[in-house]
């Protein structure tokens, strides 16, 4: 029994048409649900050789009014196209406001590095004046005597030392003197001008204590800080300005002789912002 002959390739083409129906219809279903009534009007117009066509995208403005439904990311809308260039000088080539906001300059000046040193340089130079005026204020001879500052990376400085015959402090303790607590009070009255941060650090002489090793210059140093944060707290500093309290012994002494009355000391330093 013989198998049956060959059918030839007929069947390919009427599948092949069969396969671009359906492309065309699913097609023309998307159109019908992406596209309003009227850009439906306008594609039938399209098609139709009877009405001439404008040179303007998407067939002219009475053919889909220039959209096109492939335009902004969305679904076809009225009046909106692909291209953002318009050509004329119409009322529709105006800057929209918030355009004109994200093109307008920006007319803060910022400050460069230098000028904030300079401005900073300047505040610390005004607090110097405030300062040597509470101090030659006070009735207390010889009080500027105990006062020694300079600038440094970190800020002012501001040195209260010992002199010869006028300690700050009691000798080994934390017992400070009129002079000192006067100091400390001319000193929180003269921050209340300026915001920055503080440092306050205390210092002592080379002097090691005798037969005490529960105590040294380390714990004394940093004892003696406390004192005068609270002292200057009294005096009406704010607690969030101070933003270090410290004791450093004798590790920086502030002239060579260790032994010297300047290194028993108390450095508040005034931060640069």
């Amino acid at each position: 029994m013989s198998g049956g002959g060959h059918h030839g390739g007929a069947w390919k083409v009427a599948y092949a048409d069969f396969v671009t129906a359906m492309m065309a219809f699913f097609l023309l279903m998307w159109l019908l649900n992406a596209t309003t009534e009227d850009q439906r009007k306008g594609i039938a117009d399209y098609f139709n050789p009877a009405i001439p066509l404008s040179p303007i995208s998407g067939g002219g403005q009475d053919i889909l009014h220039g959209s096109s439904v492939f335009t902004d990311e969305t679904l076809a809308k009225d009046g909106t196209g692909g291209a953002k260039a318009k050509q004329g000088n119409t009322p529709s080539d105006e800057q929209r406001p918030e355009d004109k906001a994200d093109e307008a300059p920006n007319n803060k000046t910022e400050k460069t590095p230098e000028g904030l040193a300079a401005e900073q340089n300047k505040n610390l130079e005004a607090f110097q004046q405030k300062l040597m005026e509470g101090v030659e204020g006070e009735e207390v001879e010889g009080l500027s005597r105990h006062i020694q500052m300079h600038v440094t990376p970190e800020g002012l400085v501001i040195e209260l030392v010992d002199t010869d015959g006028s300690p700050l402090f009691e000798r080994g303790s934390t017992g400070a003197s009129p002079t000192m607590k006067l100091l400390l009070k001319v000193v929180a009255d003269s921050l209340s001008f300026v915001s920055n941060e503080i440092s306050i650090v205390g210092h002592t002489d080379g002097l090691a204590f005798a037969n005490n090793r529960d105590y040294s210059n380390w714990e004394l140093s940093t004892d003696r800080a406390h004192v005068a944060r609270k002292l200057m707290i009294d005096a009406g500093l704010p607690v969030s300005q101070i933003s270090e309290v410290a004791g450093k012994a004798d590790t920086e002494p502030l002239v060579e002789d260790k032994y010297a009355p300047q290194n028993r000391r108390i450095s508040v330093t005034i931060l640069r912002s």
